[in-house]
C-alpha cells in the first residue's frame, strides 16, 4: 500500500505542475490556442477573452486543475481546447498505437541485446573468457540518433528499395522500419549492459562447479542470464515507457499517430486537457512497468534476496587488450585534430553560392544548406556539445547514485515517464530558453535509468552473505558502504552513464531544435543533425559529419572506460 501511495502522490504533483504550464510560459495561452484553431484569425481582445472564458483560463490555475480533477474522478478526461472533441478516445487510441510500436521495438531490442552479448555468453559458458570486451560496436549503435536511423531506413529501404512502406500505421509491414529505428539503439544499450554484467556471473563458484560437473554450456549460459537479469529488469521497465512516450521523431517521420507526438503537439499548442491525459497515461504505464520489473526481480532472486544468501556480482580481473588502449588514444587524437582544424575556420560565414557543396579542398567536409563550412561548425560545436553533455552526464550520474541508493522508485519511474521535451517546456517557461535551461531539463529526467540501475545493484549487494558477516564483526554503516556496497555499485553505473553520453547530447539537440536550447546560428552537433536532415539525400556529408562525431564520442567513452578499468585491475 505504501508502494502505491508514494507513486500516486508523485503522480498528482507532476500533473499539478503540468497544469500550471499555461501560466509558466512567456506567451499568452489564449493566443497560442487561437493560432492552433484558426491560423489567420486576428487576435482581438474580444476573441481572446472568449477563449479564456471557454477554457476556464480566466479562473486561474486552481479553477482549471480542480475542474480537470473533478472530471477525472468521473472518468472524464475533458475536451480538447483546440478541437473541442473529447480527449479520452483519442488519447487511448494514441496509447494503443504507441504500445504496439513499443512492443515491436522491444522485440528488436531484446534480439539485438542477446546477439551483442552472445560472444561473452558462448565463451563464458565454456570457461574461455580471457579478456574484457570493449563493446565498441554496441556503443556506436547506442549513439545512433533514432531520427537519423529512421530517415536512412525510410530513404534507402522504403523509397529506393521499396521493401517496406515509408509512411502510415496499421499493418505489420508498416511497423518494421520504425521498430528497427527505435529498437536498434535501445537494444545496443541493453546489450552493452548485459555484456558488462556477464563476466561477473561466470566468475561465481556455481559456474565453475557446473562446468566441472559436466553441465552443458547452453544451460550454464541460461543460468548466467538468469543471474544477471534482475539488475537489468528495471532498465527494461524504463525502456518500455521510454519507447512508448519518447518516440516523437520516429512517429513524426513515419506519420504514426502515437502518444509521444500527441503530447508534444498538445504542449506546443497549450492544449492542456490533451497534454494532461497523455502524461497521465504515460505515468500509469510507468507505474505498471516499474511494478512488473520489481515483481520479476523478486521472482528471479527468490528467497536469497532477503535471506542474505545472494553472492555479490564481482567482476573478474580480466585484462584488457592493448588495442583497446591504442584505439582510445587514436580516436581521441582524431577527434581533437578535427576540432582544432574546425576552430581555425569561420563557422558563421554564409555563402549562398556554395550551398550544399560537396567536400573539396576549400571545404574538406562540404557545406550545409546555408553555405556554411561543415568542418568549421563541427570544430566550434565540439566544445559546446561535449562539455555540456559531460556536465549533464556528471549531474545525472550523481543524482542517479543518490536517488538509487535511497530506493526512491516513485521518483525514478515518474522522471522516466516524462519526455525530455516536456521537461524542457516547463523549464523554458520558468527560466527562458537557452543552453543551460535545456541542460537542466535533460538532467531533470535523464538520471532515472541510472537510479534504477543503482537501486537494483544496491539491493543485490545488500543481500550478499559477506555483508551479514561484516555486521556481525562490528562493521559500521560507513565501512559497509565504502568497502562493500559502493565498490559493487558505482563502477557498473559509471560505465552505464558513459554509454549514455551521446544520448544526452542528442536530447539537448532536440530541445535546441524546438527553440528551447542552443539558439542558432551557434554550432552544435545535434542541431547540425536536425538542421541538415531535410537535405540528407542531396548532401549526406552535412548529416554524416555530426552523426559520425557522435558515434565516435560514444566509442571513445567506452574505449576509455575499458582502458581505465583494465589499468585499475592490473
Amino acid at each position: 500500500m505504501r508502494y502505491l501511495g508514494r507513486r500516486l502522490v508523485v503522480l498528482a504533483a507532476v500533473l499539478g505542475v503540468i497544469g500550471l504550464l499555461p501560466w509558466l510560459t512567456r506567451t499568452d495561452p489564449a493566443l497560442t490556442i487561437l493560432h492552433a484553431r484558426y491560423a489567420d484569425r486576428p487576435p482581438t481582445p474580444a476573441v481572446l477573452d472568449a477563449i479564456r472564458a471557454e477554457t476556464g483560463l480566466d479562473g486561474g490555475p486552481a479553477h482549471v486543475l480542480a475542474d480537470w480533477a473533478g472530471g477525472l474522478l468521473r472518468g472524464d478526461l475533458g475536451r480538447s481546447w483546440v478541437s473541442g472533441e473529447p480527449v479520452g478516445p483519442d488519447a487511448v487510441s494514441a496509447l494503443g498505437v504507441s504500445l504496439a510500436l513499443m512492443g515491436c521495438s522491444l522485440v528488436v531490442a531484446l534480439l539485438l541485446a542477446l546477439a551483442l552479448a552472445a560472444p561473452t555468453l558462448r565463451r563464458g559458458a565454456r570457461r574461455r573468457l580471457a579478456t574484457t570486451r570493449a563493446g565498441v560496436g554496441a556503443a556506436v549503435l547506442a549513439a545512433l540518433p533514432e531520427f537519423l536511423l529512421a530517415a536512412v531506413l525510410a530513404a534507402v529501404v522504403a523509397v529506393q528499395l521499396g521493401w517496406f512502406p515509408a509512411l502510415g500505421w496499421g499493418s505489420a509491414e508498416q511497423a518494421v522500419l520504425p521498430a528497427l529505428a527505435m529498437g536498434v539503439p535501445a537494444g545496443a544499450l541493453l546489450g552493452r549492459l548485459l555484456d558488462d554484467a556477464l563476466p561477473a556471473a561466470f566468475a561465481e563458484p556455481w559456474a565453475r562447479a557446473a562446468t566441472a560437473g559436466g553441465l552443458p554450456p547452453r544451460r550454464i549460459a541460461v543460468h548466467a542470464l538468469r543471474r544477471t537479469t534482475p539488475a537489468l529488469l528495471p532498465q527494461l521497465g524504463l525502456m518500455v515507457v521510454g519507447l512508448t512516450g519518447g518516440a516523437v521523431a520516429v512517429e513524426t517521420l513515419y506519420a504514426i499517430p502515437g502518444l509521444g507526438g500527441t503530447a508534444l503537439a498538445a504542449a506546443l499548442a497549450q492544449d492542456l486537457p490533451v497534454l494532461q491525459a497523455c502524461v497521465l497515461l504515460l505515468l500509469l504505464l510507468g507505474l505498471a512497468a516499474g511494478l512488473a520489473a520489481r515483481l520479476g526481480s523478486r521472482v528471479l532472486l527468490g528467497p536469497a534476496r532477503t535471506a542474505g544468501a545472494l553472492p555479490a556480482l564481482a567482476a573478474p580481473p580480466l585484462p584488457v587488450r592493448r588495442v583497446v588502449t591504442a584505439g582510445a588514444v587514436g580516436l581521441a587524437a582524431l577527434l581533437l585534430a578535427v576540432a582544432v582544424a574546425g576552430l581555425l575556420r569561420d563557422p558563421l560565414t554564409v555563402d549562398a553560392a556554395a550551398r550544399l557543396a560537396s567536400p573539396s579542398a576549400a571545404h574538406p567536409l562540404g557545406t550545409d544548406a546555408l553555405g556554411r563550412d561543415v568542418l568549421a561548425r563541427l570544430g566550434h560545436g565540439a566544445a559546446r556539445t561535449v562539455l555540456v553533455a559531460l556536465a549533464v552526464g556528471a549531474v545525472t550520474l550523481l543524482l542517479g547514485l543518490v536517488v538509487g541508493a535511497l530506493r526512491a522508485g516513485a521518483l525514478t519511474e515518474t522522471a522516466n515517464a516524462l519526455p525530455a521535451v516536456l521537461a524542457g517546456l516547463v523549464v523554458a517557461g520558468i527560466a527562458g530558453p537557452g543552453p543551460w535551461g535545456a541542460a537542466a531539463a535533460v538532467a531533470a529526467v535523464a538520471w532515472a535509468p541510472l537510479a534504477a540501475h543503482t537501486s537494483a545493484l544496491y539491493a543485490q549487494e545488500k543481500a550478499a552473505p559477506h555483508l551479514a558477516v561484516s555486521r556481525a564483526l562490528g562493521a559500521g554503516r560507513v565501512h559497509l558502504l565504502r568497502r562493500h556496497l559502493l565498490p559493487g555499485v558505482v563502477p557498473p553505473v559509471v560505465r552505464h552513464a558513459v554509454l549514455r553520453t551521446p544520448a544526452v547530447a542528442l536530447a539537448l539537440a532536440s530541445l535546441g531544435f524546438l527553440g528551447l536550447g542552443t539558439q542558432p546560428p551557434a554550432p552544435e552537433w545535434g542541431r547540425m543533425l536536425s538542421e541538415n536532415m531535410p537535405y540528407a539525400e542531396r548532401a549526406p556529408w552535412a548529416v554524416l559529419a555530426p552523426a559520425v562525431a557522435l558515434a565516435a564520442l560514444g566509442a571513445l567513452a567506452v574505449l576509455t572506460s575499458a582502458a581505465v578499468r583494465g589499468r585499475r585491475r592490473a
